[in-house]
């Protein structure tokens, strides 16, 4: 099947017109967290506090297998979990053998490895029986079909989405990865510009019924176009399919014509099927946009991306080069290090960091097993009151060093809360305004540190900003213990149904005494 590399106007223009909101229709959640500026834009006395994550005691979760068997070389989260059911899945990248050869693993091969779990902590490497490798089927190998067989090489980089409402249930999940192709077997076309390399990083998609046996989708890359493109990441948000990954210069550039260094950016698609030729500049470092950019200062492989109905959050990778001198021998990586920081999009296209450079999961200290360089994965959960972070480490060394998955854990929705920032005196924020669309629509709260005796109270706004009767000034909900899940009862109607149909925002007024913060907020339909 051709690609052809273009939308059908008519479906463009049909899905151009929706708005943001259909994300939310799609999942039936809208969140308001404490970072996102554009979700509670409206601040009175209040200040921002972000939360690094909590490593795991267990670290790392995940390992690499013995000798011979296909994550032997590494067992690196580039890739996703997603909890189904009662069962948490894993998709990662193994690696066949502990050496690099020009630069790539053997056979630009990275095979994509399953593994499951029931709590998220301890996992499991199921034999699956569908790709033989080392003279047997026993292992956890996914099986990727394809023509030219070359599509189906995983090398780099991978990332599933499940969506168990599509009609087709053979496309109900779905994933993009980097296969690194022969030129000679590339149809459609080869890169025009750049160095010549001697394979291309191709970007390619494919679907499954059960997230085992997959299909590339179509006889090309997705970028048969010409474009390089180090695919990274994959969300469906507001109507399109995207795509992030990195590029660099020659192969980008700053909006302004200026090189640039490692950034994320975005393709899209309406069907999974076709791919723009354009791309959208989606995020680069601070340090990378000012007029004199801060010396090897980069965005790492674009951003993995936990999509909550109306708004995406994510982790990035902080690169920072090494010393210029290197000693003898070692790789031009040396002395390269990542942490990984937080990105938020509410329009699915462009990004941004709520408080520049704060590192969500640094990297560990000299001597422990993630000191070096982290991944980030597309790899979030809400586990009870805890979210899960999984992430990997990577030894861009080339020292094979403890290239394994691990675990981070935050308060539920607890990247960062609001509090007062001058204590002698009352604060509030309001939300943007939104449309709940059914009936049993309710709010949840996440926060703490507030008391019966200076208790949270809630109200409702009209979308002119008046307070709505039944809902605000003696109507007002309070809230008087911490939780990461409040429910709120309105006091009128003695029940926690919002008003369905009407456009509203949500006001929350801290006491002014005390030590509130306010993590999250959430409508549930």
């Amino acid at each position: 099947m051709k690609n052809l590399l273009l939308f059908p106007l008519a479906l463009v223009l049909q899905l151009a017109s929706l708005p943001l909101s259909a994300a939310t229709r799609e999942s039936g959640e809208m969140s308001f967290f404490a970072f996102d500026d554009h979700a509670i834009p409206w601040r009175d006395n209040l200040k921002l506090t972000l939360v690094q994550a909590e490593k795991h005691p267990a670290n790392p979760v995940l390992r690499c297998g013995p000798e011979g068997s296909p994550d032997y070389g590494h067992a690196i989260l580039y890739g996703s979990v997603i909890k189904v059911g009662g069962k948490f899945r894993m998709w990662y990248l193994g690696m066949i053998q502990r050496k690099i050869e020009r630069g790539q693993a053997p056979g630009w091969w990275r095979p994509m490895c399953y593994a499951e779990s029931a709590d998220g902590v301890n996992w499991t490497k199921p034999d699956l029986g569908l790709v033989e490798f080392n003279g047997s089927r026993k292992n956890n190998i996914c099986l990727i079909e394809s023509e030219p067989h070359s599509l189906s090489r995983v090398n780099d980089f991978l990332t599933v989405i499940h969506e168990p409402n599509d009609p087709d249930p053979k496309r109900r999940y779905k994933c993009a990865f980097i296969a690194h192709m022969p030129f000679a077997e590339v149809r459609g076309g080869r890169s025009a510009i750049g160095p010549n390399e001697s394979r291309w990083a191709s970007f390619v998609c494919a679907t499954s019924a059960d997230g085992l046996r997959w299909q590339v989708v179509g006889d090309r890359p997705a970028n048969s176009g010409g474009e390089r493109f180090e695919v990274s990441g994959l969300y469906r948000f507001g109507g399109f399919y995207y795509a992030t990954g990195q590029l660099i210069s020659p192969w980008t550039w700053q909006p302004d014509g200026r090189d640039v260094g490692r950034c994320m950016l975005a393709y899209r698609s309406a069907d999974f099927a076709h791919w723009s030729k354009a791309k959208a500049f989606a995020f680069a470092r601070p340090g990378q946009t000012i007029a004199t950019p801060l010396a090897g200062q980069q965005t790492h492989m674009g951003a993995g991306v936990w999509n909550r109905g109306n708004v995406l959050v994510g982790l990035y990778g902080m690169w920072q080069d090494g010393p210029k001198e290197r000693p003898k021998g070692s790789t031009h990586l040396w002395g390269t290090r990542i942490d990984l920081g937080l990105v938020v999009s509410n329009d699915g296209v462009h990004f941004r960091e709520p408080v520049p450079d704060f590192k969500v999961i640094p990297r560990g200290k000299e001597g422990e097993w993630d000191s070096i360089a982290l991944l980030q994965g597309h790899a979030f959960a809400n586990v009870g009151d805890k979210t899960y972070l999984w992430y990997s480490h990577w030894d861009c060394e080339g020292q094979f060093r403890s290239q394994e998955i691990g675990l981070a854990t935050l308060r539920r929705d607890g990247f960062g809360y609001l509090s007062r920032h001058n204590t002698n005196a009352p604060a509030h924020f309001i939300t943007s305004v939104i449309e709940p669309r059914r009936r049993a629509a309710k709010l949840l709260v996440n926060a703490d540190g507030f008391s019966p005796d200076a208790p949270l109270t809630v109200e409702l706004l009209d979308e002119s900003d008046r307070p709505m009767r039944g809902f605000s000034g003696v109507d007002a909900a309070k809230l008087a213990t911490s939780g990461t899940q409040l429910e709120i009862v309105w006091p009128k109607t003695k029940n926690s149904r919002l008003p369905a149909g009407r456009r509203l925002a949500i006001k929350i007024n801290f006491p002014a005494m005390g030590e509130a913060r306010v993590y999250a907020l959430n409508v549930a339909e």
